[in-house]
């Protein structure tokens, strides 16, 4: 069934999915609900994007990982099915308390296969989980070769093991084409390590270095206090997403609280490295290691209260029928729908000294 939708009847429907779509423990299938609806004004969390043979790809946040569609990146179609129609056994055992509500996935094509990194966790916690899984193609209609197959847990955290946590994962290769992983939310801040090129799990021998932090560790404790959680610290920084341009790797981060409507103040900086694992600094030059970045996008009080959790793509990089361009995506609070988290896009240009502006 499609219909056009409003903003208001999508998150109907969305919540109406999120029942819906219960994976049971075990990786147990299930009959799913085949619906699609249409909407210029998506609402997403933590969105990401692909392109595959003329559709573009929007994953986000929700049961199974929310899956968007299009061909214009103007009207989407909402599939009611997740993209993870099965959620493995083991994330249920890593993560007490989650089931199947899927946080800030990344995907990437390397190797000819599709690469999809998705997070598992409990709000406030940082008992969590990276998963990995594959596949041939992002087309879910292709029912002899989509299929997300399960590669297991990239990296886990645990609380009061870990001064990290396991979620908002991205990938990113390097100046040699080879891929590492970047993320966190809190704790100590933004991690990366390097992956193994064949099995694309971390690679042996490797541990995770803090490349990001809302603040120098010596000033933790005179950050205000987290209004979200008192479990996650007062390091408000999460939602690592890294761009190649020129010669430098660009690195945005969120800063301060999602999740809050209208009371959010998510923000977004950035700063710049010529080698992918850093050291990244700020226009200042201050490193991002100790509090570094400079503000890239923010909410404008008008449309947006806050925005953050971005991602950002050179078009042509998905295929080379289409522009050379860069594009800036993110979600917003946006005030005339109350605070609701809806997509945004924006094309991102750049200053004569290399700095990335809206």
């Amino acid at each position: 069934m499609k219909q056009r939708t409003t903003l208001l009847a999508v998150a109907t429907l969305m919540a109406i999915s999120l029942f819906a779509q219960s994976t049971p423990q075990g990786g147990q299938r299930r009959r799913w609900m085949r619906e699609t609806f249409e909407t210029d004004t998506p609402m997403v969390h933590d969105p990401v994007m692909a392109y595959e043979n003329g559709t573009y790809y929007l994953y986000a946040t929700g049961m199974g990982v929310q899956l968007m569609t299009s061909t214009d990146r103007k009207t989407w179609t909402f599939q009611r099915r997740g993209a993870l129609t099965e959620i493995p056994a083991w994330t249920h055992d890593s993560v007490p308390g989650f089931r199947g509500h899927v946080w800030a996935p990344d995907v990437i094509h390397y190797r000819g296969r599709w690469w999809m990194a998705y997070s598992c966790s409990t709000f406030g916690r940082n008992t969590s989980a990276i998963g990995l899984a594959s596949s041939p193609t992002l087309d879910f209609r292709d029912s002899v070769n989509y299929r997300w197959q399960d590669h297991g847990a990239l990296v886990c955290s645990r609380e009061h093991r870990d001064q990290w946590n396991a979620i908002d994962p991205n990938f990113v290769l390097d100046e040699q084409g080879n891929p590492w992983l970047t993320w966190g939310s809190f704790w100590d801040g933004i991690q990366m390590v390097r992956l193994d090129p064949t099995t694309m799990l971390v690679a042996e021998g490797e541990k995770p270095v803090t490349i990001a932090r809302r603040v120098a560790l010596r000033d933790t404790l005179k950050a205000e206090p987290n209004p979200t959680s008192r479990f996650a610290g007062r390091n408000a920084i999460e939602a690592p997403f890294i761009l190649r341009h020129g010669d430098y790797f660009y690195l945005f981060v969120s800063h301060d609280y999602c999740c809050r409507g209208m009371k959010s103040n998510y923000k977004v900086v950035v700063g710049r490295s010529r080698k992918v694992n850093g050291p990244y600094v700020d226009r200042e030059g201050r490193d991002m290691a100790q509090g570094g970045g400079v503000l890239f996008i923010e909410g404008d009080k008008k449309d947006f209260e806050a925005t953050g959790h971005s991602a950002a793509y050179n078009l042509a990089t998905f295929d080379s029928s289409l522009p050379n361009e860069d594009l800036f995506i993110c979600h917003g609070y946006s005030i005339p729908h109350g605070g609701q988290a809806i997509l945004i896009q924006r094309p991102i240009r750049w200053t004569a000294d290399g700095w990335p502006e809206i």
